[in-house]
Order: structure tokens, then C-alpha cells, then sequence
């Protein structure tokens, strides 16, 4: 009987093996030596930006989000504020690639992207120049009668846009300073 209780102890024992999973101290070291890989993606939604690894909510502090847009796109080339807005007074930043976001107090409220860019997309499925027909199949989709701007359409209740011709030429989320 003993040598049996032996038997089923080291057998446990041998259960525990680790088999070829290095020691936490192996594991740090190996994370150290991994090369650091730069996303540079920015994936807009209808509730806020993707920005590389990074996402941001509409309420997300200004300089976060300012801070992960210039590692993904590059410095802006454009920043200033508009106290004329009908919404209120808004500070805004465009970065290469079309992107331009709001601010209201420090928080970001809005977006609009109207320049085809290969590193931004909408939902990480469209483009600027995306088809007409493309959009107008999209659950959600409704032409925005009347609008003074253009070619105006929603997609649900938080993504807007513009077409012009057979394209889309700018889409657009959260507040902005549109004069209509």
C-alpha cells in the first residue's frame, strides 16, 4: 500500500510539470527583447475614435486623444477654436488624412473625416469614396431631407455624411460646427 501512495505522489508530482514554458523570469525578458510594432490605424466610430491600440469615448480628455492621434497620423497640421459654433465654442485639431476633431472644454465631442486616407476608415470597413450604393444599403440608412449642406445622410442616430456624386465625401459623428 505505501509504495502505491508513493506511486500516485510522484505521478502528481509529474502532473505538474510546466513541460517548455520558460520561468517568469525568462518571460520578462523575452517581452523586453520583442520589438515594439507602431499601429498607426484609426478607426472612427459613431461614439468616438480608435487611435492605434488606444479608444476614446466622446467625453475623453482632449489631450489623450490629441496625444494618440499624433503618434497614429502625425502632428496636426491645423489647430484653432471657433467661438462662433452654434453649439458652443469649439477647439478643433486636423491631422493628415482628413481627420478632424472637436473639443468642448476640454473633451472631445465630434469628428469629421473628409479625405481619403489608407490608415483611417469608418467602423474599419469604409472609406471616403465609398460608394453611393454601398451606403445606401446599410441598415439605418436615410437621406437627410432638406439639409442646406449638400447631399446629406444619417446612418442610425450618431453617424452622418455627404455624398457627392456617386461617393461618399465626408462622414461625421458627435458635435459639430456646421453652419446650415
Amino acid at each position: 500500500m505505501r509504495i502505491w501512495a508513493l506511486s500516485i505522489a510522484m505521478l502528481a508530482v509529474a502532473a505538474c510539470d510546466s513541460g517548455n514554458v520558460p520561468p517568469p523570469s525568462s518571460q520578462s525578458e523575452l517581452r523586453a527583447s520583442t520589438p515594439y510594432v507602431e499601429v498607426d490605424e484609426v478607426a472612427l466610430r459613431g461614439d468616438g475614435i480608435t487611435a492605434g491600440t488606444e479608444s476614446f469615448y466622446f467625453a475623453a480628455g482632449q489631450n489623450e486623444v490629441e496625444g494618440a492621434l499624433e503618434q497614429a497620423l502625425g502632428d496636426p497640421g491645423d489647430k484653432g477654436e471657433n467661438g462662433e459654433c452654434g453649439a458652443g465654442a469649439m477647439a478643433f485639431a486636423s491631422y493628415p488624412g482628413g481627420l478632424t476633431v472637436n473639443f468642448q472644454g476640454g473633451s472631445l465631442v465630434g469628428w469629421n473625416w473628409d479625405s481619403d486616407a489608407d490608415n483611417i476608415s469608418l467602423n474599419g470597413d469604409y472609406r471616403i469614396g465609398t460608394l453611393r450604393t454601398e451606403i445606401e444599403a446599410l441598415d439605418g440608412f436615410v437621406m437627410i431631407e432638406d439639409s442646406t449642406l449638400g447631399e446629406e445622410f444619417a446612418l442610425g442616430d450618431r453617424i452622418g455624411g455627404f455624398f457627392e456624386g456617386d461617393a461618399v465625401s465626408m462622414f461625421y459623428a458627435g458635435t459639430q460646427c456646421f453652419f446650415r
